[in-house]
């Protein structure tokens, strides 16, 4: 037997064990991704009050001043008053399975009004409906998602 002849029985042999690595690779880096987009962060696991909590903890930790929440059911629709560089917010707080919607929206921009904030503010462990993203652009309402909380974390840990 030839060396060609001799290694293109080694290559053939070794194909079918090649193309089974890297399905195999291809595999698992699609598993781990799904992993990872369906973990769930501690604020999924919080109930409502404490995910307010939350929020003014964070808020704090990003630079915030005389973050205070609201007391209870009597918030008229803000969790949270804060300011920042002179500018006041009131902040509706959402900690949801679901996206938010256009409810929310309305609360905080009455609460805007009702506290004399400048800002309004609605924070979320989860995402926000188009509606939502519509009406808020409209009534100049801020909107921070699951993704801004994680971004704001980073900046606690930077």
């Amino acid at each position: 037997m030839s060396d060609r002849a001799g290694m293109q029985l080694l290559t053939d042999g070794m194909l079918p064990l090649i193309a089974g690595v890297l399905l195999a690779a291809v595999i698992l880096t699609i598993l781990v991704l799904l992993h990872r987009r369906n973990r769930k962060h501690p604020v999924d696991m919080m109930e409502g009050h404490d995910f307010e909590y939350y929020c003014a903890d964070l808020l704090k930790a990003v630079g915030f001043a005389s973050v205070k929440v609201t007391t209870g059911s009597r918030d008229f629709g803000a969790d949270i008053l804060a300011e920042r560089d002179g500018v006041t917010y009131a902040v509706q707080c959402k900690r949801y399975d679901h996206p938010v919607g256009v409810f929310a929206v309305q609360e905080i921009y009455a609460a805007r009004d009702y506290y004399d904030r400048m800002v309004g503010v609605v924070m979320t462990n989860a995402v926000f409906t188009e509606p939502a993203r519509t009406m808020a652009e409209k009534l100049k309402i801020l909107l921070w998602d699951r993704e801004d909380l994680k971004r704001m974390e980073g900046e606690i840990c930077t």
